[in-house]
């Protein structure tokens, strides 16, 4: 058999293995095994390099990568880079490795030359509140919580002591958190809306996200392998992209139907791989967080002018449909996908039962969208 060159391909005892870099593992992408090395193999390699390509966000951002810097020994730098190199850290969700290295940006040009032990009270605090006077009052929460979460690392790898954390005397006052939701009626406007102005995959996105209740990110990285069918409709397999944990997004059979639609008007008789994104911009690039974004304030501007809410508020609206529709703790955590109940083991081990749970907070929110049109 002869030899073919795959890039980030390699075999061990005859089978095939595609192995992204440290920096792309840093951005999402994890070593797939590709079967026994030969022609199916090196093809599922060049699939896994399509999808890499076709990220040309994470592309940009990989290329840009800086070389770490020449932390002094014992420092904070040198202690965040050692974290960095860890199995830990690469098993965190990619949302929550950007609110690290988001926090990092406020404590790297201050802290980062000083070993922890150096740091006092005072200068904690005053570095909090020159960060909420001067960017805003979310930032420098999170840049504390951080800073705290951190410490602990530090603590682990031997750089400081636990019980010593000078932030502990700070108070780290948290910003109010959204309250906005979006009633149906409004989100079937935003849909037609979208369609009338032709982002026809930001309406078909915007409907899947309004019955799955996830988050924007959650919905602009459908595949089409994360589909899924059975004699009670359409839904897909998720991994929410906050916080890693597995999930079901369930579709409405109004939804079914425009995403039929859409998906035949945007790729016609080709099948797209199963790994590439659906939804597109009018271009046909896949959407991407600011384009995504931008589309979605164009259709609102015109729709509801002067509106602010965003497309992340589908999520509370729909958690408050299902609370008022008297949905149970494990069905409605089911839908979320996060962990207000216990049952997480079976709602992971189960995928029927998993879905089942979701329907079930599906019907509460059908139940409880009545109730909210009589305000009651």
């Amino acid at each position: 058999m002869g030899k073919v060159k795959v890039r980030y391909y390699s075999v061990r005892k005859g089978r095939g293995y595609w192995q992204p870099t440290h920096a792309m593992r840093a951005l999402g992408f994890r070593p797939m095994p590709c079967g026994p090395d030969g022609p199916s193999a090196w093809r599922r390699a060049e699939e896994l390099n399509a999808a890499w390509d076709a990220r040309s966000d994470l592309r940009e951002t990989h290329s840009a990568i800086p070389k770490r810097d020449a932390w002094p020994v014992g420092s904070i730098g040198e202690a965040f880079d050692v974290y960095r190199g860890t199995n830990e850290w690469a098993k965190k969700a990619p949302r929550t490795r950007e609110d690290w290295e988001r926090a990092w940006k406020y404590i790297k040009p201050i802290f980062g030359r000083f070993p922890p032990t150096l740091v006092t009270m005072p200068t904690i605090s005053e570095w909090r509140q020159g960060i909420e006077d001067g960017v805003s009052l979310r930032e420098a929460h999170r840049a504390l919580k951080i800073w705290r979460a951190l410490w602990k690392v530090m603590a682990a790898l031997k750089y400081c002591d636990l019980e010593k954390d000078p932030s502990l005397a700070v108070v780290n006052t948290e910003p109010k958190g959204r309250n906005q939701t979006w009633t149906e009626g409004e989100a079937v406007r935003l849909v037609k809306r979208a369609l009338r102005m032709r982002y026809y995959g930001l309406a078909a996105a915007l409907a899947c996200m309004w019955d799955g209740a996830v988050a924007p990110v959650d919905v602009r990285t459908l595949t089409l392998g994360q589909k899924r069918d059975d004699d009670k409709g359409t839904w897909f397999d998720i991994v929410r992209g906050k916080t890693g944990r597995d999930g079901v997004l369930t579709l409405s059979k109004r939804s079914e139907k425009l995403l039929r639609w859409y998906m035949q008007t945007q790729f016609g008789a080709a099948e797209p791989i199963s790994n590439m994104e659906i939804f597109r911009t009018r271009r046909g690039a896949a959407y991407r967080k600011n384009s995504f974004a931008e589309d979605f304030r164009d259709v609102r501007s015109v729709e509801f002018p002067g509106d602010t809410r965003k497309m992340l508020d589908f999520r509370r609206s729909g958690s408050t449909e299902a609370v008022a529709g008297g949905v149970e703790g494990t069905a409605l955590s089911a839908k979320l996908a996060n962990s207000l109940s216990e049952s997480k083991k079976l709602e992971q081990t189960y995928v029927p039962v998993r879905v089942e749970m979701v329907r079930r907070a599906d019907e509460a929110r059908r139940a409880g969208r009545k109730l909210i049109r009589q305000g009651k």
